[in-house]
């Protein structure tokens, strides 16, 4: 019931968001037809195969700590399983479907390691997340100090509170005197319901407490995909013929996977378009509310046929269970 009830709600908000957007009159009565005539097919050919690095870079994270955890397994078989959790992501469970479709679809291919692929989807999701958070305060610090926006000065308090409470987050499920002290929080009345979601987190987090090292450099892999994912999205807007700067890109592109994380369908449908028109239009006035639109349209198309050979590959499943063993 819960489920079906969550299900309403992600297309509710994603249907709501479509029809708010596109019945704007600067929207609704725009000159499609001419957006459409700019479209330009180089850009967005360069901004799908960048995002296919950015793809690679998410592969490079993964497999370093599944070989962390003692699981090895080839860095195309990795892609591969990564393929297919982005098409999962295009269903309505969006990016919780995506990362319990790779992390099952490795498991099935290994033989008695699926608690450490879980532990590496875990871990490999909280990484991915800092390194946007940390990208997302440099760009913002660099935004209100440099490029003369001191407007922008709430959301980067905002952002910067956000990553202190990450990283609060994050030590205590890793610290074992804080994780005591957190369980005896947790036993009291109505939080009582946390306590096994709060073990399952910090028991995959604790596995890494020796290995601080692999943390970092997964982190480091997790920038990579955020500069990569920078670089498309400016590809993106050249494709519509948006006047928007690189360095505004690098500002702002790490604010909107974050979208992902709101309830929606099909990898943020109706929620990607409302953050591109709300940072690059209505927060920071870069582009006009069609140009941002167009520009989301296209990076939400991109997803998509990115997502596409992950269907070829769950459809045809050409691994075998038990073809990696340790």
């Amino acid at each position: 019931m819960k489920s079906r009830l969550l299900n309403v709600v992600k297309v509710a908000v994603s249907l709501g968001l479509i029809v708010y957007i596109f019945t704007r009159p600067s929207i609704r009565y725009a000159n499609w037809s001419a957006i459409l005539a700019d479209f330009r097919l180089w850009p967005w050919l360069v901004a799908v195969s960048l995002y296919f690095v950015a793809i690679g870079f998410n592969v490079l994270k993964w497999r370093y700590l599944l070989r962390t955890l003692g699981v090895r397994v080839p860095y195309w078989s990795v892609y591969r399983h990564t393929l297919v959790g982005l098409f999962f992501a295009n269903l309505p469970l969006s990016m919780i479907g995506g990362d319990i479709a790779r992390g099952w679809d490795l498991a099935r291919s290994t033989e008695g390691q699926a608690p450490q692929v879980a532990i590496s989807v875990v871990v490999d999701r909280l990484v991915g997340l800092s390194a946007y958070l940390a990208a997302a305060l440099l760009g913002l610090v660099l935004a209100v100090t440099t490029l003369g926006r001191p407007d922008l000065t709430w959301l980067l308090t905002t952002v910067a509170f956000l990553l202190l409470a990450f990283v609060l987050a994050f030590a205590v499920l890793m610290s074992q005197r804080l994780r005591r002290l957190i369980e005896k929080l947790f036993a009291w009345g109505p939080l009582s319901r946390f306590l096994p979601l709060y073990r399952n987190l910090s028991d995959a987090v604790q596995v890494f407490r020796n290995h601080a090292g692999a943390l970092a450099v997964a982190f480091g892999l997790g920038l990579g995909t955020v500069v990569t994912t920078c670089v498309v999205n400016y590809f993106a807007a050249l494709t519509v013929g948006a006047q928007v700067s690189l360095i505004w890109v690098f500002v702002l592109t790490p604010l909107t996977p974050f979208a992902l994380y709101i309830p929606s369908i099909a990898s943020g449908l109706g929620v990607n378009q409302a953050v591109y028109v709300a940072l690059y239009y209505s927060l920071t006035g870069m582009l006009s509310e069609v140009p941002a639109l167009a520009m989301s349209l296209v990076m939400q198309v991109t997803i998509y046929v990115a997502s596409l050979p992950g269907a070829v590959l769950w459809w045809r499943k050409r691994q075998t269970p038990s073809q990696y063993q340790q």
